[in-house]
């Protein structure tokens, strides 16, 4: 590691300390504090905050609801509940121990606007609307009408004063601001020139509406039944006159829902990930809010990436798999230097190729028929003869010869077999060693670029407080899980527990 690259690691800790950080039980604990609101892109862990919030809460001595519009229902499973459904309904398994509840709910959209219409309209005139095609079309997948709706539900909570905290998750929206805007929109298109139009024959009344609507209409409900259908024209003509006393109610109550976003009891959670499309939109959201006078309490950042290792630069990781994958790039043998400082191939010496100032060769033997002659004065001893008793000699010493070759040959075949296994291990060690360097060096990079995408954030909202959590290796699926999740978030513990812990 270089000189500068600590320095540059205590630099980015620095300017990520100086961040404020989200005092999380705090925010829980104000009786000040009635609704937690967490938005957010899609896909950040919003469901699985909120519900590790309101859990936090309750066995905190708060009694709250958690509403949820997540279609996969993932909420209802961490919490043990079968299904969610438009009723609260109390979690078991909650520490009480404080005297708090916690109850959790999903939005149902389609039975959420049939209860306005049931609460604001006599029964005939419901039913009406209720069986109107153009109704059920808007009431099930109306752009807006989901968040609109999440937006009532959320009305309707806070009016009862049943609840100590409403935590709401918001839609997975493709957009973050749809949850804001959705009300505004509702309410516009109900007041919109189209929609008082249709009203208009309905206002006259009878047949004079009718005639009206023929004579001074008729080409732009022609051009309507055209583009529409004649059919499709007369539903909303049907659903609009029915609608006519409720209008203004729904005005008022978009109008009113968003004041109560604005109230000081409510506070805004901003979830995001550590990645830049994630805090990109969470700092326009920042910027939005402020702008509409909604108080924010601080960014949660999820699934925060740590490494208890860092001391091991990315760096030095890859080149020492490197070293490990190719040891012909560093720590070399000695070379050849063993070959050039041997005795026997100094200067001055003689090989095999009787070199001037080798040591001298062996005499060689006389094979002349003189010296092969017995000499006079020898006499053969009696016995077995010389050359018998050679050749016997021999024989044994070749026999003893072959098994010392034996076992030599035995002993090089074990002592070859031990080395190539042991290479063979000292490979496939070296291979899961510089394997395990390489994982080291990507996260090493991704927590740097994870550092640059905080750091850039934090540049330019220096006032928003934070608080990370950790990126766990699986997904939370029961209330210990959003337990620990409430431990992080209210501490800011963005590593995994290490042994012991």
């Amino acid at each position: 590691m270089s000189p500068e690259e600590p320095a540059r690691h205590r630099e980015g800790a620095r300017r990520l300390a100086s961040a404020p950080v989200l005092d999380v039980d705090r925010l829980l604990e104000d009786p000040q504090t009635r609704i937690v609101v967490c938005c957010g892109s899609g896909g950040v862990g919003k469901t699985t905050t909120a519900a590790a919030l309101g859990l936090r809460a309750a066995e905190r001595g708060r009694k709250v609801v958690v509403l949820t519009i997540d279609p996969a229902r993932r909420l209802a499973q961490s919490m043990g509940i079968d299904s969610l459904d438009n009723t609260p309904r109390r979690v078991k398994g909650v520490d009480d121990a404080a005297g708090g509840e916690l109850h959790a709910m999903m939005l149902d959209m389609k039975r959420t606007f049939d209860e306005i219409v049931e609460s604001h309209a006599d029964r005939e005139r419901a039913a009406a609307i209720l069986g109107n095609p153009f109704y059920q079309s808007l009431s099930a997948g109306f752009a807006g009408t989901q968040e609109y709706m999440a937006m009532e539900k959320l009305g309707q909570l806070r009016a009862k004063d049943e609840w100590d905290l409403i935590v709401v998750d918001t839609p997975p929206s493709r957009s973050a601001l749809d949850f804001l805007d959705a009300p505004k929109r509702l309410g516009s298109f109900l007041d919109g020139k189209l929609i008082r139009v249709l009203l208009a024959p309905a206002k006259v009344g009878g047949r004079a509406g009718m005639k009206f609507l023929n004579v001074g209409m008729s080409m732009m409900t022609g051009v309507l039944g055209k583009v529409l259908g004649g059919q499709f024209l007369k539903d909303v003509q049907t659903f609009v006159a029915a609608m006519d006393s409720m209008f203004g109610g729904f005005r008022t109550r978009a109008d009113a829902t968003y004041k109560l976003l604005q109230a000081p009891g409510t506070a805004f959670l901003v979830v995001a990930a550590p990645e830049r499309d994630a805090l990109r939109e969470a700092a326009y959201f920042v910027q939005r809010l402020a702008a509409e006078d909604m108080p924010l309490a601080g960014l949660v950042l999820n699934r925060v990436h740590g490494s208890g290792a860092d001391g091991l630069s990315a760096e030095r990781a890859l080149a020492a798999a490197e070293n490990l994958e190719d040891p012909r790039i560093v720590d070399q043998d000695g070379g050849k230097a063993g070959v050039r400082t041997d005795p026997a191939n100094s200067p001055g010496t003689q090989g095999s190729s009787g070199t001037v100032g080798s040591a001298p060769a062996e005499q060689a033997p006389d094979t002349s028929p003189e010296a092969s002659a017995p000499k006079a004065t020898e006499r053969p001893a009696p016995g077995p003869t010389a050359d018998s008793t050679a050749a016997g000699n021999t024989a044994a010493g070749d026999t003893a010869a072959e098994d010392t070759t034996a076992g030599d040959t035995a002993a090089a075949g074990t002592a070859a077999a031990g080395t190539a296994a042991s290479e063979t291990t000292e490979r496939s060690v070296d291979a899961l060693t510089a394997g395990l360097l390489r994982l080291h060096a990507e996260r090493m990079h991704l927590l740097a670029r994870e550092q640059r995408t905080r750091d850039r954030f934090t540049a330019r909202h220096p006032e928003v407080a934070v608080t990370e959590v950790a990126a766990l290796p699986g997904d939370v699926h029961d209330l210990a899980g959003l337990r620990d999740i409430g431990e992080r978030l209210a501490t800011g513990r963005p590593e995994l527990p290490g042994p012991g812990a």
